[in-house]
């Protein structure tokens, strides 16, 4: 059973940075694919970026790209989330999702998700 904790979520200025962590326990090996997902009230639950933990490859939505970055350090089991000019950063839940599989086929389909953190909220200020 893979544990995911986030944290690092908060309220930030409009243009500001932010950067959310999930640990990733309960792990039997380091390949899996581990994801970040958005939601905001009243929408559906859509993914921004991913990571195979193991190939070390990044996927990002194009709503995102070139402004958040995920990473992982391996020694504390933790993926990171930057998210930078928050101006344009959609508020709500963040989550960090585990699957035992790659990344290549669908990041973003949240069905292939297996495992889930309770999400940090993400509010941005003007």
């Amino acid at each position: 059973q893979v544990h995911l904790v986030e944290s690092g979520g908060g309220s930030v200025q409009a243009g500001g940075s932010l950067r959310l962590s999930c640990v990733v326990s309960g792990s039997p090996s380091n390949r899996y694919c581990v994801a970040w997902f958005r939601q905001a009230p009243g929408k559906e639950r859509e993914g921004v970026a991913s990571v195979a933990t193991r190939a070390g490859a990044t996927y990002y939505a194009a709503s995102v790209k070139g402004r958040f970055t995920v990473s992982q350090d391996d020694a504390k089991s933790t993926v990171y989330l930057q998210m930078n000019s928050l101006k344009h950063v959609v508020p709500g839940m963040y989550y960090c999702a585990a699957a035992p599989i790659g990344c290549l086929s669908g990041p973003f389909d949240s069905s292939k998700y297996s495992f889930w953190g309770q999400g940090p909220q993400v509010d941005v200020s003007s």
